[in-house]
């Protein structure tokens, strides 16, 4: 399995990186995709996962939180970020309405230049939306046809906004949210729609610890060695065995990323 979504440079993770590496590949974890989300972010995960080659990857973007602080310098720290080998996607990169953390204005900017940058340099995009639906698919549309791929991570969406983004060709990111059954009523409810090929699991770790880990953790804190308790819940709820949803995971994460082709 692969955890196409993790922050592992985030302050929680200061103290035991190695440890929290060694306790996802000891629980099947076969692969870290580490999220950038601004532009030193996104250098320092590039340079974790250099600790980790052929294990440890990661993306170089922007997040709509730090929109406010994109220039047009920007892109070419970016496009820079994204000629090593280990980083195998822009982003995260999207809107974010709910908390406006960057004028809109700023926010739509920044991803709009994201998707250029992603369809000049031909790499998959990981994206980010909450309360922007609208306005994600306007601007995003007319990049798909450019992009080798775009995934929605942590997707917390309705129906409708599932049916959209599957019928624009985007990839979903899953998340611990699922474990949820008051918060993530709704999303355990649509899992079942997301076709095989179009799935990918995650943690957002630190973030989004599964609710309804027995034991529960000490820590509030998630981790991707938690990722086989997100992928065993999403296959109860596809009524599939955990195993072929294993399967078509990795499988899709690696095509997607095409982590086969990173040089070692």
């Amino acid at each position: 399995m692969i955890d196409i979504g993790l922050n592992l440079g985030n302050a929680q993770f200061a103290h035991d990186q190695d440890a929290v590496v060694q306790r996802a590949r000891d629980a099947g974890v076969e692969a870290l995709i580490l999220t950038g989300t601004d532009l030193a972010e996104s250098a320092a995960a590039a340079e974790l996962a250099q600790r980790w080659p052929g294990y440890a990857f990661s993306t170089a973007g922007v997040h709509p939180h730090d929109a406010r602080h994109w220039d047009s310098q920007s892109a070419q720290a970016l496009r820079e970020l994204a000629a090593q080998p280990q980083v195998v996607a822009i982003g995260e990169c999207g809107l974010d309405f709910n908390r406006d953390f960057s004028p809109r204005p700023a926010q739509e900017a920044a991803f709009s230049a994201q998707l250029e940058l992603a369809a000049e340099l031909q790499r998959p995009v990981f994206l980010h939306c909450r309360d922007a639906h609208a306005r994600f698919v306007a601007l995003l549309e007319p990049w798909m046809s450019h992009l080798p791929g775009a995934v929605l991570h942590c997707f917390t969406g309705n129906g409708d906004e599932l049916a959209e983004c599957l019928a624009l060709g985007l990839h979903i990111g899953v998340t611990g949210w699922v474990c949820d059954e008051r918060r993530g009523e709704e999303l355990r409810a649509l899992v079942p729609r997301i076709p095989a090929g179009r799935l990918m699991i995650e943690t957002d770790a630190p973030y989004l610890l599964p609710r309804d880990l027995s034991p529960k953790p000490k820590s509030r804190r998630n981790e991707p060695a938690f990722l086989p308790h997100i992928a065993a819940s999403i296959a109860m709820l596809r009524g599939e065995p955990v195993n072929q949803l294993l399967a078509h995971t990795r499988a899709t994460s690696r095509a997607f990323f095409r982590l086969d082709e990173v040089p070692l």
